[in-house]
């Protein structure tokens, strides 16, 4: 599933006939927050504060219509930047058009296209209220993983050990029951995993949302410290911390810190590796891995999520919103792939959210026949979309059309 580098690879040894326990304490992976008395909350509560006033706003400005259509697009979003993340380059496009059930030829590019489709599958699941107030727990955490691997294609469950050459399966939802490197980090035995987790969910659980918020990132990195799982670790840390924060900042789902991580992959590989390492000295708390180094990485998590609502927000700027998808329009009315007038139905759109199908003939002022046409030939082009043949009229956002309306959400196909 993952096609990480040599060294950031599992080491997975073999398995005897119970899974290995070691014995450890749950204590090896303190501190699990950043405790009220040290010296970064401070900074760190400043940060969430104002990422939740920015999200917050960000939010309430966007008309329901907009925000659902938006949403729509950032989960095929969340889900390119996480697959690169993974090593795995499949274009939104490409993503499109698997949705579409339209598959490429080539086997590979096909599974790519499945996997990224799962993933899909599993935040809108996560977006509508499959995980609320269970983001964190054991069996939370173990159904994000059952729910993707269950769709994925036979070729990519299996997990190779990359000095061997050993092929091992992939079971949906299931615990691992190897040892594990990766890096220089030794996971926890697979037999200790029982206790980690339910701690892990003591832990997390209840919070609060000013809480959940600042603890995100230490949930985040102690989860994959753990390494419950064979291999999707890393998808399934990302969708938990993309629920953690849908409940506790109330997105609408309408950006992604996939995005911040996977443009800025190697300091967030670095803070992740730092976070494995051990207290320093006095001064760097008072758990078995660095204190400092967690607050680093709460840091970057706040600050890159911060970065990206900025972005969203920017990019969906009304008027320039506006200009851009209206530039649009007259370029296709030139050249006679939509009819003249469309722009009226997408402006109106835009400002309302919602467009019944009542108001569309005197908006336009022509005929009901007339009216139906430019209708049909927005939703022909993907630009609008409707429940039914008489419910209201809303607004999509094609990923094939980024570039032209919402420019720097994704890179350029090449």
């Amino acid at each position: 599933m993952n096609n990480l580098t040599p060294e950031e690879k599992p080491d997975i040894r073999a398995v005897s006939s119970s899974p290995p326990d070691r014995g450890e304490s749950v204590s090896l992976m303190e501190p699990m927050r950043i405790p009220e008395n040290s010296r970064h909350r401070p900074e760190l509560a400043d940060i969430a504060i104002e990422l939740a006033a920015r999200a917050a706003g960000f939010r309430r400005s966007l008309p329901d219509g907009v925000l659902t259509a938006l949403a729509d697009l950032v989960r095929a979003m969340n889900c390119y930047y996480s697959n690169l993340i993974e090593g795995h380059d499949t274009h939104p496009v490409d993503i499109e058009r698997a949705l579409e059930n339209d598959y490429s030829a080539n086997p590979d590019k096909r599974n790519l296209q499945l996997e990224a489709k799962a993933h899909i599958a599993v935040q809108q699941w996560i977006d509508k209220g499959g995980l609320r107030g269970r983001a964190t727990s054991v069996e939370g955490v173990r159904e994000i993983h059952q729910r993707f691997c269950a769709l994925l294609p036979d070729d990519l469950l299996w997990s190779e050990n990359p000095d061997s050459g050993e092929r091992m399966p992939i079971v949906p939802g299931a615990p691992r029951e190897r040892e594990v490197r990766v890096g220089d980090h030794i996971a926890v035995s697979p037999g200790a995993l029982p206790r980690f987790l339910q701690h892990f969910e003591r832990t997390y659980r209840d919070l609060g949302k000013a809480e959940t918020i600042l603890a995100a990132a230490a949930a985040h990195h102690r989860l994959l410290w753990m390494h419950p799982f064979l291999d999707g670790n890393g998808r399934v840390a990302r969708l938990m911390s993309h629920s953690m924060l849908l409940e506790a900042l109330d997105t609408g789902g309408v950006w992604s810190v996939a995005r911040g991580f996977a443009r800025n992959v190697r300091s967030y590989k670095r803070h992740l590796a730092e976070c494995d390492l051990p207290r320093r000295n006095d001064l760097d708390g008072r758990g078995n891995l660095s204190e400092e180094n967690l607050a680093s990485f709460t840091r970057f998590f706040l600050e890159t999520c911060l970065d990206q609502v900025n972005f969203m927000e920017e990019l969906m700027q009304p008027d320039q919103l506006r200009k851009r998808i209206l530039l649009w329009v007259e370029d296709e009315i030139r050249a006679s792939a939509l009819p003249r007038k469309s722009g009226r139905i997408l402006e109106a759109i835009l400002y309302r959210g919602k467009l019944p199908r009542s108001d569309i003939a005197e908006l336009l002022d022509a005929s009901q026949r007339h009216s139906r046409r430019i209708v049909s030939s927005l939703i022909e082009r993907g630009v609008i979309v409707s429940e039914s043949t008489r419910a209201p009229l809303r607004l999509a956002f094609p990923a094939r059309l980024a570039s032209r309306w919402m420019p720097g959400l994704f890179p350029e196909r090449r």
